[in-house]
C-alpha cells in the first residue's frame, strides 16, 4: 500500500487544484486523472458551455508539462499539427551544406488539447491516429517518437452537425475513456457565476502542483495493480455480453477489453487499493464502452441509447463474490 501513497497524494493535489475553477464535478475529474495514470487518452463529449475546455485547461495547468492547444477547423491540415520539414542552410551544419530540418508541430508536446475534434477533416483526424495509438508520428518517411508522458484530451460537441465530420470508429477506439460532464448543480453554478466577476478567467491563476519526473513512476505503479482471475473473468463476461447484444452491430474489441482492464487498475489506485474489485470494473465500464458501441440500424431507428444498453448489460451480468485482497 505504501507504493500507492504517492498516487493518492498526486490525485488529491490535482483534484483540489482543478476544483478551484471546475466546480461540482469531482467524479469527472477523477475519471480524467484515471485515464492519465492509465496512459490513455480522453474524449470529452457534451453540449457547449458545460466546461469541457476549462476542465482540460485546468488539468494541463496543474501539470508541469509542455502544453499545446489545437483548435480544429475544416481547413486544418495534417502538417499544421504534425509539423513540416523546412530547408535550412548555413554555418550550423558541419559541411556548410543545406538540408531539410524537421520543425515540430503542436502535436509534439506532452499534453495536447484538441478542441472540437469533429470540426477537423477525416484526413487531419487520421493524423492523430498514429500518434495516439503508437506514440509516434511519421513525416517525410521518417518516424519521430513523441515525448513521455503523451496525453491527448479532445473535446466534441455531439449535438451540432453543421460543418462537422463524425469521428471514425477506429479513431474513437483510440480514446481510453469517453466522458460526459453534464450540468452543474445550482450551488456550484452560483459559485461559477460569482467567480466570473473579474477581468481575467480564473483558470489563468492555476499553478502546477505536479512535476513531469514524478508521473512515470506513478503510471508504472498503476500498471502493477493486482487483478484477480475472478475479476478478470467478470470483465471478460461484460465484454462477451456486448458481442451478443442484438442492438449492437459490433461488440467490444480486445482493445476495449484492455482499456477496461487498465482503467480499472487506475481507478483502484485512486481509491488507494493495490487490487481491483468487480465494482471497479463496473464503475469504469460505461466510460470505456460508450464510444466503442456501433448500434444496429434497428437500434438507431428506435432511438436506443448506448447508456441504456450498458446499463442492461451491467444489470444482467452477475457480480462475482470477491472479498479478499491479494
Amino acid at each position: 500500500m505504501k507504493e500507492l501513497q504517492p498516487v493518492a497524494e498526486f490525485t488529491r493535489r490535482i483534484r483540489e487544484n482543478i476544483e478551484t475553477v471546475f466546480l461540482g464535478k469531482t467524479a469527472v475529474v477523477d475519471m480524467l486523472i484515471t485515464a492519465f495514470l492509465a496512459r490513455g487518452h480522453v474524449l470529452l463529449e457534451d453540449v457547449p458551455g458545460t466546461g469541457k475546455t476549462i476542465l482540460a485547461r485546468a488539468f494541463a495547468a496543474s501539470l508541469n508539462l509542455r502544453f499545446a492547444r489545437i483548435q480544429c477547423t475544416p481547413d486544418l491540415l495534417p502538417a499544421d499539427i504534425l509539423g513540416v520539414s523546412v530547408w535550412r542552410q548555413g554555418e550550423e551544419f558541419d559541411d556548410r551544406k543545406g538540408r531539410f530540418v524537421y520543425r515540430p508541430g503542436p502535436l509534439v508536446n506532452q499534453f495536447v488539447l484538441v478542441d472540437e475534434i469533429n470540426r477537423a477533416t477525416p484526413r487531419t483526424q487520421s493524423a492523430l491516429l498514429e500518434a495516439m495509438a503508437e506514440g509516434q508520428i511519421s513525416i517525410d518517411g521518417k518516424r519521430y517518437a513523441l515525448p513521455e508522458p503523451f496525453f491527448v484530451v479532445a473535446t466534441e460537441n455531439p449535438v451540432e452537425f453543421e460543418g462537422t465530420f463524425p469521428l471514425p470508429e477506429a479513431q474513437k477506439d483510440r480514446f481510453l475513456l469517453s466522458l460526459g460532464i453534464g450540468y452543474p448543480d445550482p450551488e456550484s453554478e452560483s459559485r461559477i457565476l460569482e467567480s466570473q466577476r473579474r477581468l481575467s478567467h480564473p483558470v489563468t491563476d492555476i499553478k502546477p502542483v505536479a512535476q513531469a519526473e514524478e508521473i512515470a513512476p506513478l503510471q508504472d505503479a498503476v500498471s502493477r495493480i493486482h487483478v484477480d482471475p475472478v475479476v478478470r473473468d467478470y470483465l471478460l463476461s461484460l465484454v462477451a455480453a456486448t458481442r451478443k447484444e442484438p442492438h449492437l452491430r459490433i461488440g467490444i474489441s480486445p482493445r476495449g477489453s484492455l482499456a477496461l482492464y487498465r482503467s480499472a487498475q487506475a481507478y483502484a489506485a485512486l481509491r488507494n487499493r493495490n487490487y481491483v474489485t468487480p465494482e471497479d470494473v463496473k464503475e469504469m465500464a460505461g466510460s470505456v464502452f460508450r464510444q466503442r458501441f456501433l448500434l444496429s440500424s434497428e437500434a438507431i431507428v428506435r432511438g436506443v441509447a448506448p447508456e441504456r444498453i450498458i446499463q442492461s448489460i451491467l444489470d444482467s451480468t452477475p457480480i462475482p463474490e470477491y472479498r479478499t485482497s491479494p
